[in-house]
């Protein structure tokens, strides 16, 4: 028990140093080169060219977002102007342009019958089953209000009467693909202390009054028609009237500031954000109602419900913003220094494993020395090459053992 405590003493009191030895053989030098290559090309192409790392970031920018609609369009009748079809109006960075819109006139709070098939009803005990339910127009009452025609009998609601009937067929204004979105986005970078706009600085007041943006000819014009923002999501404005939908506007901002502050510009991307319910048949599309509300001469309430189908428009910005900074690039040029090494791990794993020779390459990079052992060289010659084989040299100024390949047994 003495001796294994004190061997696992000793153990711990031990001291490793490297050893380097210099394997004169082509193909693991050419290993060891080739690893070297690609990781100082990674780091070089892509850490420091293509991800910047000797730059500090900011990618909590600050943000705020001005939308304006413009345009006239045709609907039950009525020529819809923006204060008819853009909701809400206050110009946020998420609005809706209306498409369709189910009206019911002069509701007044009292009994009335519901409509929807699921309400048919011949008896009061067909109602009694609907008591609760939140998908009528009203508070079903477990009444069964009979007609002359016993098959169109429906169930009674408290409520605003008349009910909605949502069914009716309505013809959707597709004037709405000729309507315009003006855009006004400035962003803060705080850590930077950076603030930009997306006016580049050579447009006038006419350039935007008369451009319409396109990725290619015109991409920092702030103005969209909606038939192009629709078509570069893949869509069209029969595909979405209808129903409404929902079209993201993200606003990407990328930003090196180690280069010029005018060459900090925004670019536009477009996406459909409904895509995976498009077709879904339990809730496809985009609407929501509101009330207009009025009184009588004797002042009873009553109201008009809108039912309206839309297109909704998120504008979503993003951004990062990068400028050089002395720490990161020391870590990252660390990094890639050490990674550098990985190249003798996989030759000395090449060597102690699958070349001819193994044996010799482990016996000349793994070696114990004693106490003893350093206290006897002390007597001898610094010429002594006691401990190394014959054809095997070594260097007394590095310490380095040379082991020629043509000196491996085969």
């Amino acid at each position: 028990m003495g001796s294994f405590l004190w061997g696992a003493v000793t153990n711990f009191f031990t001291y490793e140093t490297t050893k380097s030895v210099v394997v004169k053989s082509w193909s693991v030098g050419i290993i060891n080169r080739i690893v070297q290559l690609l990781i100082i090309s990674y780091f070089v192409g892509w850490v420091f060219i293509h991800e910047k790392a000797y730059q500090a970031e900011d990618t909590g920018i600050e943000s705020s977002v001005m939308t304006k609609v413009k345009g006239f369009g045709y609907h039950n009748g009525r020529v819809m102007d923006v204060a008819d079809y853009v909701f809400p109006q206050q110009g946020a960075g998420i609005f809706c342009i209306m498409t369709k819109v189910i009206v019911t006139k002069n509701q007044f709070q009292g009994y009335c019958s519901e409509v929807g098939g699921m309400f048919k009803c011949t008896k009061d005990e067909d109602c009694q089953k609907h008591m609760g339910t939140i998908l009528s127009n009203g508070v079903i009452t477990g009444v069964c209000l009979n007609s002359s025609n016993e098959t169109k009998a429906f169930c009674e609601s408290f409520g605003w009467c008349p009910a909605e009937n949502d069914s009716v067929r309505v013809k959707p204004m597709l004037d709405v693909s000729n309507f315009t979105i003006f855009i006004k986005n400035s962003v803060r970078f705080p850590k930077f202390d950076v603030t930009r706009g997306n006016f580049i600085s050579t447009m006038t007041s006419d350039d935007i009054k008369n451009c319409n943006y396109h990725p290619e000819t015109n991409p920092y014009c702030p103005i969209f028609r909606v038939n192009d923002v629709l078509s570069y999501t893949n869509q069209s404005v029969q595909d979405l009237a209808f129903k409404g939908g929902e079209i993201g506007i993200n606003i990407e901002w990328k930003c090196n500031f180690d280069w010029d502050i005018e060459y900090c510009l925004p670019k536009y991307k477009f996406t459909r954000l409904d895509a995976p319910f498009a077709k879904n048949a339990i809730s496809s599309g985009y609407n929501f109602r509101f009330a207009k509300y009025f009184l009588t001469e004797n002042g009873t309430e009553f109201r008009t419900l809108h039912k309206a189908y839309a297109i909704r428009f998120d504008v979503m910005v993003t951004g990062k913003g990068g400028k050089f900074d002395i720490i990161p690039t020391l870590i990252n040029l660390v990094a890639a220094f050490t990674s550098v090494g990985l190249g003798t791990v996989l030759c000395d794993i090449i060597l102690l494993n699958f070349l001819k020779g193994a044996d010799q390459y482990k016996a000349k990079k793994f070696e114990e020395v004693s106490a003893a052992q350093v206290d006897a060289s002390f007597g001898r010659s610094p010429d002594s090459q006691l401990s190394l084989k014959p054809g095997i040299k070594s260097s007394y100024d590095s310490g380095a053992i040379f082991l020629d390949a043509s000196d491996q047994p085969v």
